[in-house]
């Protein structure tokens, strides 16, 4: 038997109904898992937040992505309006400067959301890059853009890492740093970055306390004219896949699965998410073990704990739960790429 993610059309769709409940529209984020991205697209009425061209292929009507751009030039531009977006996010003058010299002579409107750079106290010095613009210029700029002759919308996108529980206080945060004018001149916002989602090492208790300032600040934004747009990616993908592995060995309370975070779940690596097991139990309740990868990697590690009532058995089925979002692969030790099979 070979690995295979399993991703349930079922949750996906009851996962988006959620978020739909609290917000406008959802713009489902299609680099979390683009297989989602064809449910959504069979099945609701969605927006798809996309990041660059290659991605553009997942989404069959164009009009429904919305278009994060990046060092863009002027035939990508061309390319993108040739195909059918009219929904881009800019986050920096060089970026907006080439929109506005593409679009200044074309009949094309568009709806244009400028990102805004917001302090992430969770951030490490180094580690990331703090994509937008300044408060200052967007609250100098935006009601002048809103006025140019291709701009038929605008609006504001932030984005809030997922995982970053604490830093929810949204209205907080906007009221501070834009004008009362520019939120009364604006016709949408964008919580990017979406929502978190429930993994080994994450405090399930918090949720209900975000989608309760979610509404709230939907609510506020409501009686300014805005509409909420919400871009939700690890939410709805995560809990609708199932990683199926299989286990290759087992020594010294060690369990080596015949799969790799490196083809599996970079997620492990990246933003330190460790995927919940499927039979683990509370500490009093099982032994620990070590749930390795197929890799010679130190660092090829599933779970450093995890506790299981009975001792694995060589060959049979390993299943990691919320395992849909951002289970992209490498080519690292040639690893094979997994199966994705949609059921339900």
């Amino acid at each position: 038997m070979k690995p295979l993610f399993e991703i349930s059309k079922k949750v996906v769709l009851e996962k988006f109904d959620e978020v739909k409940e609290v917000s406008d529209i959802v713009s489902y984020s299609s680099k979390t898992n683009p297989i989602v991205t064809g449910i959504l697209e069979e099945e609701r009425d969605c927006l798809f937040s996309v990041h660059s061209v290659n991605e553009l292929k997942n989404v069959k009507d164009k009009s429904k992505i919305l278009f994060l751009a990046q060092g863009w030039n002027k035939e990508e531009l061309k390319f993108l309006i040739e195909e059918g977006v009219r929904k881009f996010v800019v986050d920096n003058i060089q970026d907006l400067e080439m929109l506005r010299k593409f679009m200044v002579d074309g009949e094309v409107k568009i709806n244009l959301f400028l990102r805004l750079k917001l302090k992430e106290n969770t951030l490490r010095t180094e580690k990331y890059f703090v994509f937008g613009f300044g408060s200052d210029f967007i609250n100098e700029n935006i009601l002048n853009l809103k006025n140019l002759d291709f701009i038929e919308k605008i609006g504001i996108h932030f984005h809030r890492k997922t995982q970053n529980i604490a830093e929810w206080d949204l209205k907080r945060e906007i009221e501070n740093v834009l004008s009362d004018e520019v939120l009364r001149g604006s016709d949408y916002m964008v919580i990017g970055g979406g929502l978190p989602s429930v993994y080994a090492n994450t405090n399930v208790k918090v949720f209900s306390g975000i989608f309760d300032k979610i509404k709230k600040f939907r609510e506020w934004l409501s009686s300014k004219n805005i509409k909420m747009i919400i871009e939700p990616g690890r939410y709805i993908a995560g809990p609708a896949g199932k990683l199926i592995s299989h286990v290759k060995a087992v020594y010294d309370n060690n369990i080596v699965v015949d799969v790799s975070v490196y083809n599996s779940d970079l997620d492990a690596l990246i933003v330190s998410v460790k995927l919940l097991v499927e039979g683990e139990v509370n500490k009093r309740d099982g032994e620990p073990y070590i749930v390795k990868g197929i890799t010679p990697c130190s660092m090829d590690l599933f779970r450093y704990r995890v506790y299981l009532k009975e001792k694995p058995i060589v060959g049979e089925e390993f299943v990691f739960l919320n395992a849909g979002a951002y289970n992209f692969t490498t080519n690292f030790c040639d690893l094979d790429l997994i199966e994705t099979k949609i059921v339900d």
